[in-house]
């Protein structure tokens, strides 16, 4: 399989080359008053896309449910906990919280619907898992957090959800309210609609990347630690996709579900992990650390799901063929 050039990653790492050679220019615009206001609209676009009907077809197939929620919340922030030691500092180590930050955000939407959509897959259950764990990490990803970072003092769960309410919930409210009259036209404009999505996210990584290279944060950290936090971002992956593959032969999943559980349970939301790194940690010289895992791990996940969709495409083909025989 061939892989496409993706103008959004390239775009992504520009962002970041930007911001290493001009940091000033976070400066010339008002960056926070544009991101605040994109994260928003994102949102209140999500309620305005949410299709109930495609929801309710997905409801009903509660194991896969299951298996892929409690891998997107709870396995995979612990397989970052399980990784702990190989970091001197522990809990203090900047790496491990961007690490465990990954490990703590919902699976992508979008991405997951067509790659599960590709692959021949159950595609009302990946609907419904999609748009319930981005539901869920609003609410779990700060909780996790809080576990490691409220004794810094630099962590308020209170204040963070209210923030979070007000920057996501509440539009996102807003726009299932509005659903029934401008949700039949989100939908259909969904491709444009998501250039918003895309351009929120590259603004906020370039003010991100920008704070850390003001701050010099990326020079004390050594190559040997960034290639080390690469080969986790890797082995969270690995581990993840395989480990759902075995869970799902040994629950009899239809291979279908077996790949909407694959699909969905390995992927990670960069739209998320933007929005959360800049309502919950804000102007902090931290952000651009923290969003480097989840940029790699995008990456990471578009060009191997995108080459694992092909192989289920053509198998399902096969397998297809063979029923009607």
């Amino acid at each position: 399989m061939i892989l496409k050039f993706n103008g959004f990653i390239a775009a992504l790492f520009a962002a970041i080359i930007i911001a290493y050679f001009l940091p000033q220019g976070i400066e010339i615009f008002p960056l926070k008053t544009i991101t605040d206001i994109g994260i928003g609209l994102i949102f209140f676009f999500y309620g305005l896309k949410l299709s109930p009907a495609e929801f309710k077809m997905g409801f009903l197939n509660y194991k896969v449910h299951i298996v892929i929620q409690l891998t997107t919340f709870v396995v995979f922030p612990l397989l970052a906990i399980i990784l702990l030691p190989f970091f001197e500092a522990g809990t203090g180590s900047d790496l491990w919280i961007a690490l465990f930050f990954l490990g703590t955000l919902p699976s992508t939407v979008s991405s997951s619907i067509v790659m599960v959509s590709l692959a021949k897959g159950n595609l009302p259950t990946a609907i419904f898992n999609a748009s319930l764990s981005g539901l869920i990490g609003i609410i779990a990803t700060p909780l996790w957090l809080s576990f490691f970072m409220k004794k810094s003092g630099e962590f308020d769960f209170g204040s963070i959800i209210l923030k979070l309410f007000l920057q996501i919930i509440l539009p996102l409210i807003i726009g299932l309210i509005l659903q029934r009259f401008w949700g039949e036209f989100a939908r259909k404009n969904s491709k444009q609609l998501s250039l918003l999505d895309k351009t929120t996210i590259i603004l906020i990584v370039y003010s991100s990347f920008s704070a850390s290279f003001l701050s010099n944060l990326f020079e004390r950290i050594s190559i040997l630690e960034m290639t080390k936090l690469g080969a986790m971002v890797v082995v969270l992956f690995f581990a993840v996709y395989y480990g759902l593959g075995f869970l799902s032969n040994k629950l009899g999943f239809n291979t279908p579900d077996k790949i909407t559980a694959q699909f969905c349970g390995t992927k990670k939301s960069l739209v998320h992990g933007s929005v959360m790194v800049k309502v919950i940690f804000g102007s902090s010289a931290s952000t651009g650390l923290l969003l480097l895992p989840i940029m790699l791990y995008h990456s990471l996940q578009l060009l191997l799901v995108a080459w694992y969709a092909e192989r289920y495409r053509k198998q399902r083909i096969i397998e297809i063929e063979t029923e009607k025989l």
